[in-house]
């Protein structure tokens, strides 16, 4: 006999779990512990006989060869049923949503996955399944999923649980009954009990977060307890409620907090209780209440993860405004550097802050030339580099400002403005990477992935750092690379300070040489072994016409970040020996690297710089990768500033872009995205221009002219303007001599008759001699010629064909010179690529008996 079961005091996600779990094991029985919550309770009162279920006492327990386990994973949570088991006699089946304890049970088949609500996984699996489902039990599953995610607002609950109740309501889920069931009124001794537990609560604050300590003795026992902790939480604003209520003989422990840097488990497991990390719950038998309240206090630093301080987001340096800069050259300044708002300072003191809005209200009353000390705000509020993220968002919305100085021994060291404390309260992965302590370090993936040469070489460049005393890291696309386990030979280097300087410093320790680029403060470091390693300065750059090259100025690493194009490519590791390998991710490159999307930092990142555009394309192409839809919708709605770049940037852009594998998804993706159409190109020659590009791939492949892969972008770049019939507009990409024989031959051979009829190789020669191979595969591959093997025969032996005579050949024989040479010598060419002549004794001798009688 299988039978299912959940943990006592049976909740709503435990009791929906059990009926969906007999939906997908209907020959297992349904065997309820006789302990529910009261919400439960009334529930089963009304409607237990909907349902099919075993009453414990009918069980046959000797019988029991199969157990499935639902809403719990411990077979110490089945209460007094666990002595009536023999677990290792027992196939076993878990379904379960909670962190998986010490006490898990070994079992056949596991299905514990971090999701809102157990029943969640079971609601997925009756789909898999196409299991149909009553519109109650649709209502009773849908209580256990709202219940379990406080209606969807626990940080726990998921897309899938989102998902889950789509499915509900698709089969007719009862709203009214959920909102009945699921909003529970305390009884007059619980309302009693929460009074009292509320009066003697002690408040802790441990790190910017509020906890409240509730304990209390009653001589009954009182149901909800966690319903009790809920409301506390609510009514007293705290961040963590925790309950320890003595009832009859034992004492019982409830937490409920709201915030992702507590996590009960490590505290409630020393009492071998369990939960969540934001809700859980423990029983201590037969023990006093202060004596486990105690014990409680002794243990809450073990629930409290590392705050995210002021000093982990805030932006360092800080530029600062003397107070008499005018009105005008603030507002410049905002502009320029993207600010909102600057911290004002006279001699190295702050004396307050100017603002977008201060500026904006000045301007508008003519006052541009005044400065901005008349209109500053005065005594602004400031933090210190140890100010939690928590109490950085109370001073936001207590004071409604929008940015707070960070100050150190009296000096601002930096700022934290609203945009940073939400980009950390609502990306939790960002948040999760700030805390020093979980910093990821790639380290190790450095050692494995990149060769040993390189890894010594970083290895040189952290001790220089050290000694130089700069904070130095490796970025660009050889971080993106570890993470896609690529091979990537590239070093390029960023220091916090002058890079020149740094690159001097790597020549005096390491030898080589150094060429320098001062205007944009970076260097080149040549290593004695002859390779380059780019040294460049953070740095700031601002673009004063949109698709213009940008100015330049020194900066931080984060702004450095900041100007790169995705965030894929705008993560950093650290070099410096006491952090070498960690990881600076301020945009979350990680997980757009998993998720393979590519994403811009910023809205007018195109606008800026339009080429970005096709690097999109060339790292969708390369990696497999899609723009995510606000980027795409950015690069379309930015596409017609391509028409302000030199032709030389798009011609740089178009090299790279077409030496990667498919050329032919490239040019169709650059038609979805209006590129080609800013340049005149019909958007009707789309599909014939993708055609055309996988043919001409395909002869590439088959037949590799002598030109080699540099001269195939062009031609590539080359096949919409063809297919369009405006040859004329690409000429203006045409940048060099081959590229504009390549289009004049393409241009001919376009007009030239006859040639499909021809048969012979040597035939070809009268026509194609002059033409480069290039042209000649370009035209195959768009007329798609029956007799094309013929042509790629010719190309072939042409490449190969002997010059058995020369013109001085043909004077020894006792000819004239002449003009007429050079028929002679293309007839002679003819005949051996026929096959008419294979040496130079019958090259003779078709010489004279056909020229020479």
């Amino acid at each position: 006999m299988q039978i299912i079961m959940s943990h006592v005091n049976t909740d709503f996600d435990a009791l929906a779990s059990l009926i969906a779990a007999k939906k997908l094991h209907p020959e297992a029985k349904v065997v309820i512990p006789n302990e529910q919550t009261a919400p439960v309770r009334q529930f089963l009162t009304i409607y237990r006989d909907t349902f099919d279920m075993t009453d414990d006492h009918l069980v046959k327990w000797e019988e029991v060869t199969g157990l499935i386990l639902v809403d719990t994973a411990s077979l110490s949570r089945l209460g007094n049923y666990t002595k009536k088991l023999d677990a290792e006699k027992l196939d076993i089946t878990v379904y379960d949503h909670h962190p998986p304890g010490s006490k898990v049970v070994k079992a056949a088949r596991r299905v514990i996955e971090p999701v809102g609500a157990t029943v969640t996984l079971l609601i997925e699996e009756i789909i898999r399944r196409k299991i149909p489902i009553s519109s109650f039990e649709a209502t009773l599953f849908g209580l256990g999923l709202y219940t379990d995610t406080g209606s969807f607002t626990f940080p726990n609950t998921t897309d899938r649980d989102f998902q889950a109740a789509s499915f509900l309501m698709k089969n007719e889920m009862n709203l009214e009954i959920i909102q009945r069931f699921a909003d529970y009124k305390l009884t007059p001794g619980q309302q009693d009990l929460l009074n009292q537990l509320f009066r003697n609560a002690k408040t802790y604050y441990r790190d910017g977060l509020k906890f409240l300590v509730c304990a209390y003795q009653i001589d009954v026992y009182l149901r909800e307890l966690a319903t009790i902790a809920d409301k506390l939480l609510d009514i007293s604003g705290a961040d963590m409620v925790l309950t320890v209520v003595k009832m009859e003989k034992h004492v019982h422990i409830v937490g409920r907090c709201n915030s992702n840097r507590v996590n009960l488990l490590p505290l409630l497991e020393k009492f071998d209780g369990g939960g969540h990390p934001q809700a859980g719950s423990a029983t201590v038998k037969r023990e006093e209440l202060e004596e486990v309240l105690q014990q409680v206090n002794s243990h809450l630093d073990l629930i409290l993860k590392p705050a995210i301080t002021a000093e982990d987001i805030m932006a360092s340096p800080v530029k600062m405004l003397p107070p008499d800069t005018k009105i005008r050259e603030a507002g410049h300044l905002m502009y320029r550097y993207g600010h909102s708002g600057y911290p004002v300072v006279e001699d190295d003191r702050l004396i307050g802050i100017i603002t977008r809005r201060d500026l904006d209200k000045a301007n508008h009353h003519g006052l541009g030339h005044a400065p901005i000390k008349a209109y500053m705000s005065r005594n602004p509020r400031t933090i210190k580099p140890e100010t939690t993220i928590e109490e950085m968002q109370r001073l936001i919305i207590d004071n409604n400002i929008g940015r707070l100085p960070v100050m150190e021994d009296g000096q601002p060291i930096g700022i934290v403005t609203r945009t940073d404390i939400i980009e950390v309260m609502h990306n939790q992965e960002l948040s999760e990477d700030l805390r020093r302590p979980d910093i990821k370090n790639l380290k190790e993936e450095m050692e494995k992935q990149l060769p040993e040469s390189t890894n010594s070489l970083l290895t040189d460049i952290s001790r220089t750092a050290e000694r130089a005393d700069m904070r130095v890291y490796l970025i660009g696309g050889i971080v993106r690379d570890l993470f896609l386990e690529r091979p990537n030979d590239d070093i390029d280097i960023v220091v916090e300070g002058n890079g020149i300087d740094f690159a001097e410093h790597l020549r005096t320790d390491y030898g080589g040489s150094v060429k320098m680029h001062e205007t944009f403060g970076t260097a080149s470091w040549i290593h004695p072994s002859g390779l380059y390693i780019d040294v460049t300065s953070a740095r700031l750059e601002y673009y004063e016409r949109p698709a213009s090259l940008p100015d330049v100025e020194l900066s931080t690493l984060s702004e450095d970040l900041y100007r790169r194009d995705f965030t894929i490519n705008s993560m950093a590791l650290c070099l410096n020996p006491e952090v070498f390998g960690d990881l600076v991710d301020p945009f979350n490159g990680q997980a757009d690297l998993r998720s393979k999307t590519i994403k811009v930092l910023h809205n007018l990142s195109f606008i800026d710089d339009p080429t970005r555009i096709l690097r999109a394309v060339r790292f969708e192409t390369r990696f497999d990768f899609l723009m995510d839809k606000q980027t795409e919708s950015l690069a379309l709605n930015s596409m017609a500033r391509m028409r302000d770049l030199s032709a030389h940037r798009i011609v740089e852009e178009m090299k790279r872009l077409f030496k990667d594998e498919d050329p032919p998804g490239t040019i169709k993706r650059l038609f979805k995205l209006t590129f080609w159409q800013q340049f005149g190109v019909d958007d009707g020659s789309a599909e014939q221009s993708y055609i055309h590009a996988g043919q001409l791939k395909m002869f590439y492949e088959i037949h590799k002219p002598p030109a080699g892969q540099k001269a195939r972008w062009f031609n590539y770049f080359a096949i919409p303007f063809f297919t369009s019939k405006k040859m004329y507009l690409m000429s203006q990409f045409s940048l060099t001599k081959r590229n504009n024989k390549f289009l004049q031959d393409i241009r001919n051979l376009s007009d030239m008759e006859g040639v499909e009829r021809i048969r012979e190789p040597g035939e070809f020669h009268r026509f194609l001699k002059h033409y480069e191979d290039e042209a000649i595969i370009f035209m195959i591959a768009k007329e798609n010629m029956e007799n094309e093997d013929i042509i790629t025969s010719y190309l072939k032996r042409r490449i190969d064909m002997p010059i058995f005579l020369t013109g001085e050949d043909l004077i020894r024989e006792g000819m004239k010179p002449g003009p007429h040479f050079r028929g002679i010598l293309l007839d002679l060419e003819v005949a051996v690529l026929n096959g008419e002549i294979n040496s130079r004794d019958e090259a003779v001798e078709w010489l004279h008996e056909n020229h020479m009688k």
